[in-house]
């Protein structure tokens, strides 16, 4: 069996119910998630041995967070337990021309003081197949940026693949500059993640722009491999046509063939669009361990993520076979 380690924050999500608007009533639904979290719960249905690494506090919401990633299916051996609090963010679903609405609460976390010394790598990484780490992580302290590097180039001298997906969030680099601290995880990755404008903003190469069309989707692949020496590149696009309803696709560059894939574009109506690219990210790396061609593993990933978008929480709970289906009955 394949082996997967995931780093990152989870935090515990807060939604009113349905539709609702915050605190429209006194009701909240709770959640766990994190982009990496999210990756490893996908992971682990599709039948990898999917580890996850982070830091929880050691009270009732951290064990809880921990029995939620082990109901899904996840490791938690290697989660810290340390720190006051868990991460906080508030989730308003929208509903069609009202956009969805996420308020974070997150400062001071168990996570964004994580000690990198604490993580010892090597061990971590011992018999794994790949490293999974996000953009995100950097953004959320010292500590956090330091062992994030630490994974990446603790993973490639032991021959770990790495794949990073940038998940660019403006509000977490207020007022600082991504471009050092991103630039340095992603060079020599196997596999980056991300939409044109997050390529430029994070890492200061490719074309960026609004353009998408097949000439501009190149031109940043090719940038990123030439620039970071990334061996692979995945580019997503979500067309928000309303809160209720996206159109979903994505592009796959193989430098070894010299090859831009293009996925179908899915059209879907949302339950939940939270987790939508963490399972995209999942879906592709579980497809690249079975030796899949390019081209048929951008499609099961981007098949698998418009089936997220159907799922409430952050976790997508579907099999491979279930994505199977999907692609072979939409034929």
């Amino acid at each position: 069996m394949k082996r997967v380690v995931s780093f990152g924050e989870v935090m515990l999500r807060l939604s009113p119910p349905g539709e609702e608007r915050l605190f429209q009533s006194p009701a909240l639904r709770t959640f766990f998630g994190g982009s990496e979290a999210n990756v490893a719960a996908s992971l682990a249905h599709f039948g990898v041995r999917s580890d996850f690494v982070s830091r929880f506090p050691a009270n009732p919401v951290g064990d809880a967070a921990v029995a939620a990633l082990r109901a899904e299916g996840v490791d938690v051996s290697r989660v810290l337990r340390g720190g006051d609090r868990l991460g906080i963010y508030f989730v308003e679903s929208g509903a069609d021309l009202r956009m969805m609405r996420v308020v974070y609460d997150r400062a001071g976390s168990a996570f964004a003081r994580l000690d990198a010394a604490e993580l010892d790598w090597r061990a971590i990484l011992e018999g794994a197949d790949w490293l999974h780490l996000s953009g995100i992580t950097p953004a959320l302290g010292d500590g956090p940026a330091r062992a994030a590097q630490d994974a990446a180039e603790t993973a490639r001298a032991m021959g770990v693949r790495v794949s990073v997906d940038l998940n660019y969030r403006p509000a977490l680099w207020k007022d600082r500059d991504p471009v050092p601290v991103t630039r340095a995880l992603v060079a020599g990755c196997d596999v980056v993640i991300a939409n044109p404008g997050a390529v430029k903003a994070m890492l200061a190469t490719g074309p960026g722009g609004g353009d998408e069309s097949d000439a501009a989707l190149r031109a940043t692949a090719e940038a990123l491999v030439a620039d970071l020496d990334c061996r692979a590149v995945a580019l997503t696009k979500r067309e928000v046509v309303s809160a209720s309803e996206h159109g979903w696709a994505a592009a796959y560059f193989d430098p070894a063939s010299g090859e831009m894939h293009r996925s179908r574009r899915w059209q879907v109506r949302v339950t939940d669009r939270v987790g939508g690219g963490d399972s995209f990210a999942a879906a592709l790396i579980h497809a690249t361990l079975e030796g899949r061609a390019p081209a048929d593993a951008l499609e099961f990933a981007t098949a698998a993520s418009a089936l997220k978008l159907t799922i409430p929480g952050d976790f997508n709970r579907v099999t491979a076979d279930e994505v199977e289906s999907l692609l072979q009955r939409t034929r």
